[in-house]
């Protein structure tokens, strides 16, 4: 009985082996995958998710700049013309 707990505990042993060489290989491989995509991605000039996230930002800020500006714009416009009547 002995002789065969053995023979399983080796086999056991072999398989969890076998298993942490597989999990090696499979870290690895998607390791190898990721630097190739990421050369891919490099090669096509495209811009990553913050590169556009930041210039999200400041276009949104751009416009909220220019609401503004116009808003002001408008507002010194209609003095103006507000002015030149009182004058007339």
């Amino acid at each position: 009985m002995q002789t065969r707990n053995r023979m399983f505990d080796d086999f056991a042993t072999l398989m969890q082996n076998a298993m942490g060489v597989a999990q090696g290989a499979r870290v690895e491989a998607e390791t190898a995958m990721k630097g190739m995509i990421d050369r891919w991605l490099a090669d096509r000039n495209l811009v990553t998710r913050e590169e556009f996230d930041a210039v999200r930002a400041m276009a949104q800020k751009a416009r909220e700049e220019n609401e503004t500006l116009t808003a002001r714009i408008a507002a010194l416009e209609a003095g103006r013309a507000d002015s030149g009547r009182k004058k007339a």
